[in-house]
């Protein structure tokens, strides 16, 4: 019995190097193949024949074959290694490397969502004569080893809002989260909460958690990955892979294949190659901080040495991570420093003082700022660089001296005025009403006068802030006026049928009507100049950062041609265009997205640009309004460069918000993924223009992913208005006004016109 499992095992191990390499004949497979072939006819001619000295020489050449692929592996094949049903799972890591556990939220098909599992578990640590649990939160997606409840990893939208929940919880309680990502990616559905807004939610909300976090990645695919690992040590297991999109996806997007068409596997190949999605690559990046060495052709259940690996590096990142922010921590961060290989050592309690917390959020902050810097280029001379930042300590001490220093007591002293005013408001009430009846019986003419005067005031008070004669719109002399406004035609509204709307004349649709329909509101799409000139006042505003560009930080095949193409097109050097402006006598500082440029796609150009001007807003204490012309998500062809700005770019918000800012966003056309599930979605005030789309993947996505066809108006405006993803639906000729109101009215402590 003990050869006939041994064999069953030799036979599973050459059918898992045959789904590796996905077909692929090498001389190590063939050999394999054919010693496994001579084992078994040799137990079909005499049962029993295999003698134990000949199944230990195979293990061996199986052992020595297998050690020899693992060198030969190509990331593609890597892939498949992090999709194989064998591969490890968030349970198996359970079971195996921590003490004891207890699953939260339920279990298997009756959880809230299969595909993201919680539990509380703990380290057992002998500490002198005493063993000391310590506790953490697990969190993470949950594969199973081929179980199609758990919809292979792909968390839906409650289940990400279950991960936040038990975030919150362990920040409550004071104990580290240990984050696990084992995704392909999110499962695009705009259900409430919606993909997008949730995957935002997390993101703010993990960039100030004050406990320790670490993330360990096996498969991380864009958004899904960024739900859950916005951490203070990341590691990532050395077959593993962390892209911004699957290399299928990749591929079909480069080969332009729509429908039924499958990309090539030398392409899907080639551009699995080109993203430079592999352990390796990412820390090169310097996007983890350490990759842990699996077993040859990776980790599987059986792997019990691998476990202990784990383990031990779990309690070193924790321990680092605690060290670097507790006081007096000379000797024990040396320590833990040195512990590297025996990290079980040192033990140190993981529970953190509300200082400690502070310095925690803040290192964590201060690393993801400092990334993807080498993934675009700032042509920014260094004199005209050291102006900028003397600027910025400017007015950052400006701010601190005017409206903290200052402003401070100048609010008290106005608050005690005000006091004081209300006080003897009531005395002198009191005491004049009297005399005031008197006077109006004795007086009746005056009273009468008086009378007339109410009535005016009420009058102005009461009525429509529009003339009878005329629309409140105001239409007749834009400042910027579409080209096609040029052409000598008409068009027919889209809704004719159900709103009978009359033919439109081009000139007067593009030009007095702002491309909407004067019979049902319809909004024809409009170029992103309308905006800038009509709403921002772009002309009289201050661009900065102009010289920040985008790049080809990967190397990608053509990707130069196409970037260089869209610079030419559009005159632009980036999707991102940032700059001060005033709106109505408010000064407020703009990053506009415009989908002309590369479908407004994200990079590291973008994402850089988008940072300083919260930064700008943040040292200026005003608003910061993101206006969204359109944006296709993150750019592919920059890989991780591109899907890291999702973290990066939210820290930057939630700094800023914290500090009191106002931060408000506009979404136009098209808004779909990476931005929208982060830096834009976790807006607290989110708008959008009739003309919008809004959500984390386009109906081809949705469709192609889940085999489901949505509806024509799932992206609407309206659509997202009902599941609370956005806050008010704006017609574009108001825009400006529905700015300047918002200005006034909505949040920002620290703003220097409040």
């Amino acid at each position: 019995m003990d050869i006939d499992r041994r064999i069953q095992d030799i036979k599973d191990r050459l059918a898992y190097i045959r789904d590796i390499f996905g077909g692929k004949e090498d001389e190590h497979i063939r050999l394999l193949t054919a010693k496994l072939g001579e084992v078994l006819a040799r137990d079909a001619a005499t049962p029993g024949g295999v003698q134990a000295e000949e199944m230990s020489r195979l293990e061996d050449l199986f052992a020595f074959s297998e050690r020899k692929l693992d060198t030969q592996l190509t990331p593609m094949d890597r892939v498949r290694i992090v999709r194989h049903p064998q591969r490890i799972c968030l349970k198996d890591i359970l079971e195996n490397v921590y003490d004891n556990y207890t699953e939260i939220g339920g279990r298997g098909e009756f959880n809230i969502d299969p595909s993201m599992l919680i539990a509380r578990a703990y380290f057992a640590r002998r500490v002198g004569e005493r063993i000391v649990n310590q506790m953490v939160m697990v969190i993470g997606q949950e594969k199973g080893h081929g179980e199609a409840f758990r919809n292979g990893g792909s968390v839906k939208p409650w289940g990400n809002a279950k991960a936040l929940h038990y975030m919150k919880v362990a920040e409550t309680e004071n104990i580290p989260i240990h984050t696990f990502v084992f995704t392909p990616g999110a499962y695009p559905v705009e259900d409430w909460p919606g993909a997008a807004q949730q995957i935002a939610r997390n993101l703010y909300e993990m960039a100030a958690l004050r406990v320790p976090l670490v993330a360990v990645f096996s498969e991380g695919g864009s958004g899904g990955a960024e739900a859950v690992s916005l951490a203070d040590r990341r590691i990532m297991l050395s077959h593993g892979y962390y892209s911004v999109i699957s290399p299928e996806g990749a591929a079909a997007i480069e080969g332009g294949l729509r429908g039924a068409s499958r990309a090539t596997p030398e392409l899907i190949e080639k551009c699995a190659r080109q993203l430079r999605i592999t352990a390796l690559d990412n820390l090169e990046n310097g996007y983890v901080d350490r990759v842990l060495q699996e077993p040859p052709l990776g980790a599987r259940p059986t792997h019990f040495d691998f476990f202990r690996d784990l383990r031990r590096e779990l309690i070193q990142a924790t321990n680092e991570a605690v060290s670097e922010v507790k006081p007096m921590k000379l000797f024990r961060a040396m320590a833990v420093r040195s512990s590297v290989g025996d990290a079980e050592a040192v033990f140190m309690r993981w529970s953190l003082s509300g200082s400690a917390q502070n310095r925690l959020v803040d290192l964590r902050q201060r690393k993801f700022r400092a990334m993807s810097r080498h993934a675009c280029l700032d042509g920014t001379g260094l004199i005209k660089r050291m102006a900028a930042s003397a600027r910025g300590t400017v007015w950052a001490a400006n701010s601190f001296l005017r409206y903290d220093l200052l402003g401070r007591q100048k609010k008290r002293l106005d608050a005690m005025l005000e006091d004081l005013g209300a006080e003897a408001h009531i005395v002198r009430r009191k005491l004049l009403m009297p005399l005031k009846r008197v006077m109006d019986s004795i007086l009746p003419v005056a009273n009468v006068e008086q009378q007339k005067k109410g009535d005016e005031v009420r009058d102005r008070l009461t009525r429509l802030s529009c003339p009878e004669d005329g629309a409140c719109l105001v239409g007749s002399e834009w400042a910027w006026i579409s080209p096609r406004s040029q052409e000598d035609r008409t068009v027919s509204c889209p809704q004719v049928r159900t709103h009978h709307c009359p033919d439109l004349w081009v000139p007067d649709l593009y030009g007095d009507f702002a491309g909407v329909c004067p019979s049902c509101g319809h909004h024809f799409p409009m170029e992103y100049p309308w905006y800038l000139h009509n709403v921002f006042d772009y002309d009289r505003a201050r661009e900065f950062n102009q010289r920040l560009e985008s790049i080809n930080p990967l190397g990608y095949e053509q990707f130069e041609a196409k970037l260089d193409q869209a610079k030419a097109r559009t005159g632009l050097k980036s999707a991102c265009i940032t700059f001060e402006t005033v709106i109505n006598g408010v000064a407020a500082v703009v990053a506009v997205l415009c989908a002309p440029f590369r479908g407004g796609s994200v990079g590291a150009a973008e994402g850089e640009k988008f940072i300083r001007a919260a930064e700008r807003a943040g040292r200026k204490r005003q608003p910061f309004i993101a206006y969204v012309h359109g944006t296709a998500g993150i750019r592919i062809q920059e890989g991780v460069n591109g899907v890291i700005q999702m973290p990066r770019c939210t820290i930057a918000v939630r700094r800023y918000i914290d500090r009191g800012g106002l931060y408000l966003v506009l979404y136009d056309t098209n808004s779909y993924a990476g931005p929208v599930a982060s830096f834009l979605g976790c807006s607290p005030y989110q708008f959008a223009v009739h003309s919008s789309n809004i959500g984390f993947a386009g109906p081809g996505v949705i469709a192609e992913t889940t085999g489901m066809a949505v509806s024509p108006d799932y992206h609407s405006a309206y659509h997202a208005l009902s599941r609370g993803h956005i806050h008010g639906v704006w017609d574009r000729r108001e825009v400006r006004k529905n700015l300047h109101q918002a200005l006034l009215t909505m949040g920002g402590r620290n703003l220097y016109y409040r």
